[in-house]
């Protein structure tokens, strides 16, 4: 039987070797299966220092309550797997909820929220060798680029390399680009079509083979744009979600952007975290269910 989460911390102080025997038993799966679609469940935030959800500034801190609702989107028809940092995939194998699952590994969490040096946003995660070790499915990494801060190149070229070590193992990454910048010290994503456009040209340059890359964008602060800003790649794309608001209305009014943009002929499907681990109205079945709902 495998260990319940409270179990957590004993066995790994006392059988840190049981991470690895976990991951060379776990069962695998196809990176898209039957259903032609992909739907995520992302949750490599606190990595980052990331923990608010609306209003709510700790709300990713408590990692019991985290795995617990982890546990139960990935327990949902339809969730195929989930996107996450050492740490909490970890805990996940040993508690037995990634059998049978798509394990998607957080490459790059080093440009911490809020912090001065946010925008050089360093490879700290997981390295294309780990994955590659542990038996997982895929990489995901942040691209943000600032035209404004010289930066921004070191951070293309180590994006760059890693992809080229990514399609080397043959495994897929998926990157998540944005053009960025600061107003008043805080880092801003821009997701006007225009934005979001050259984000996806380049992104889809970047390494010396694309053949394991995937796209992982946002929709466009007008919706309707979405199709030409798919239109700048042939890269097999998935939509993030985001921290939608705090309220019934907001995450409603996320679910009708998301199901137009579904329907465009390079979307495969959702990388989703905070909006559906932390609904405004609680219930992580109902709103894990809803967005499987709109493959």
């Amino acid at each position: 039987m495998p260990p319940r989460i409270s179990d957590l911390a004993t066995l790994r102080a006392r059988h840190p070797e049981a991470v690895a025997e976990a991951a060379a038993r776990r069962s695998r799966r196809p990176l898209v299966g039957d259903s032609g679609r992909l739907m995520i469940v992302a949750a490599d935030h606190p990595a980052r220092g990331a923990l608010a959800v609306g209003e709510r500034q700790f709300a990713m801190a408590n990692r019991f309550d985290l795995l617990e609702r982890l546990v139960l989107a990935l327990s949902r028809p339809g969730v195929d797997g989930v996107l996450a940092t050492a740490d909490i995939l970890e805990d996940l194998l040993l508690i037995g909820a990634l059998d049978g699952k798509v394990v998607m590994g957080s490459m790059n969490r080093g440009g911490l929220a809020g912090a001065s040096f946010e925008m050089d946003d360093r490879f700290t995660g997981h390295r294309p060798e780990d994955l590659a070790r542990l038996r997982f499915d895929a990489g995901k990494l942040l691209l943000r680029i600032d035209y404004r801060d010289p930066g921004s190149l070191t951070t293309l070229e180590a994006t760059a390399r890693a992809i080229d070590a990514m399609a080397e193992r043959q495994l897929p990454v998926f990157v998540e680009p944005f053009l960025s910048s600061r107003t008043d010290g805080a880092v801003r994503n821009d997701l006007s079509a225009a934005a979001v456009t050259r984000s996806v040209a380049i992104a889809s340059g970047l390494g010396g083979t694309s053949a394991y890359t995937w796209l992982k964008l946002p929709v466009t602060d007008d919706p309707d744009a979405m199709a030409r800003v798919c239109e700048t790649t042939t890269l097999p794309t998935v939509l993030l979600g985001g921290d939608i608001g705090s309220t019934v209305r907001d995450q409603e009014a996320a679910y009708e952007k998301w199901r137009k943009a579904l329907r465009l002929p390079t979307v495969q499907g959702l990388v989703v975290g905070r909006s559906l681990l932390y609904p405004a109205d609680g219930d992580v079945a109902a709103a894990v269910d809803t967005a499987v709902g709109l493959l």
